[in-house]
């Protein structure tokens, strides 16, 4: 009966100690966390916002330039329409900061402009304020499977005047 007390002793202890050598230690789960923010590069988007006919192309970079002519496009147009053009003899080309929201809003607004022309940025706003409430659906830029905010600078030519 020593024997078996003896063995059963052992046994358990074996067992008991060897939990102890098996258990790791978890990590923090804060520290985890903000390792992993710290290796996201927030400067860039896995996928660029993209619009309706730019869909059906695969390749990111071709998708990425149909985006950026489709906007440009449709606030150049917007500007000849409402015949700016030649308003602003001093200009040839406008900045405009295009910004698409995660919930796919979009908002344009003038980025830089001279001060002596900072009366006439009026009408622009309003044009442009008037092209956000009617803009085409643009869905926004992703980053690790999620929608995210994205900015960008849109030139748009004024005077085509050739030189």
């Amino acid at each position: 009966m020593d024997m078996n007390k003896l063995t059963l002793f052992v046994f358990l202890s074996i067992v008991m100690t060897s939990c102890q050598w098996t258990a790791k230690k978890l990590p923090d789960e804060n520290r985890l966390l903000k390792e992993e923010i710290d290796k996201i590069d927030w400067t860039k988007v896995d996928s660029y916002p993209s619009v309706e006919q730019c869909d059906s192309l695969f390749d990111e970079t071709e998708r990425k330039k149909c985006f950026f002519e489709f906007i440009t496009q449709n606030l150049q147009e917007e500007l000849s329409l409402d015949t700016l053009i030649g308003r602003f003899e001093q200009l040839d080309t406008l900045k405009v900061l295009v910004t698409v929201q995660a919930d796919s809003r979009i908002q344009l607004e003038l980025y830089s402009f001279p001060d002596s022309l900072k009366t006439q940025t009026m009408t622009i706003d309003s044009l442009l304020k008037a092209k956000e409430r009617n803009f085409p659906v643009v869905q926004p830029a992703i980053k690790r499977g999620l929608p995210v905010k994205s900015q960008f600078l849109v030139p748009l030519i004024l005077n085509r005047q050739p030189h």
